[in-house]
């Protein structure tokens, strides 16, 4: 009897071996594949271990009428209909904390590397220009700087903890005023903006934040304005960041997640002021076996009638 499913092509070998081991787990690439299973492995899938970014809607859950959790690999569960799951009675968890320092790692080098033009500074020596042509202009200093979260959240405190080891004036907005080392606190994204040198995405994604970062904030930033986002691609109106990379309405961007990706919009390619990365926040060997093995340890709390360990809903 197989009473957990895989849903997710990017499962690792590792990673279904053990959920196979343990569960006897079945597989499907994709929530579009579940109306290919068998009625009856579909009528005994009582909990799915999700990795993916393809929705998981009402109608996908419907086909599992025994489903009581999906255990979600990643913090972010914006692909999940989790209104949709509570209706049935579907507990959701995810795999927060295990992540926070390697996503807060990636914002402070993509910054790092935005202020220092490292890419550009790597390909000056691979391509023998330093020798040819000499140095490459002068760029500018991290330390010091005004610096605004947007999302003082679990990781959002991770990135603002490390920021404030480089000497930065710490600004921030969330939904409530935190308790901080006497940060300041922004009641909007767009006063927030205006106030510093870098403007730092880490929000959850979904309906809510949807554009959070759009026009207005991004001209209240500033020519000399950098975003770092390492939130989700949704969280930023990227037509609008578009436009303002192009024109100079700022002076550059980070980024570790689109629209559409990994089918990112072509315009970013033809950009020198981006950095650009692969949705790569939490792609480490040993986050990764973390988050995989939280997934785990929630579906056997699951079966076993246990406190889920993480639970959103």
């Amino acid at each position: 009897m197989t009473n957990v499913m895989m849903i997710g092509a990017s499962f690792s070998e590792v990673e279904r071996d053990r959920l196979k081991t343990a569960f006897n787990a079945g597989f499907v690439a994709d929530v579009t594949d579940l109306d290919s299973l068998s009625v009856q492995a579909r009528a005994e899938t009582a909990a799915v271990a999700f990795k993916g970014h393809a929705a998981f809607g009402a109608a996908a859950m419907d086909l599992l009428p025994k489903l009581g959790l999906i255990a979600n690999f990643g913090v972010g569960y914006d692909a999940i209909d989790v209104e949709a799951a509570s209706k049935r009675g579907i507990r959701v968890t995810n795999t927060p904390d295990v992540l926070n320092d390697d996503v807060a790692d990636l914002a402070v080098a993509m910054l790092l590397a935005q202020c220092r033009n490292m890419i550009a500074g790597d390909a000056c020596v691979r391509s023998g220009d330093w020798a040819a042509k000499g140095s490459l202009p002068l760029n500018r200093k991290a330390s010091g700087s005004r610096v605004g979260i947007v999302g003082l959240g679990r990781i959002g405190r991770e990135i603002a903890d490390r920021l404030a080891a480089f000497k930065m004036d710490i600004h921030y907005h969330s939904r409530s005023e935190k308790q901080t080392p006497g940060w300041t606190y922004h009641s909007d994204v767009v006063s927030l903006a205006e106030a510093v040198d870098f403007l730092v995405v880490a929000l959850v994604g979904g309906k809510e934040t949807l554009g959070y970062v759009g026009t207005e904030a991004l001209a209240a930033l500033g020519p000399r304005g950098v975003v770092i986002n390492i939130s989700r691609g949704t969280t930023i109106d990227e037509a609008a960041l578009l436009k303002a990379l192009e024109s100079g309405i700022i002076a550059g961007a980070g980024l570790d997640v689109f629209l559409n990706e990994p089918d990112i919009d072509p315009r970013f390619r033809a950009l020198d002021n981006v950095v650009l990365q692969p949705h790569q926040g939490s792609a480490t060997t040993e986050t990764r076996t973390d988050m995989a093995l939280l997934q785990h340890d929630n579906i056997a709390a699951f079966l076993a009638g246990r406190l889920l360990l993480t639970p959103v809903n």
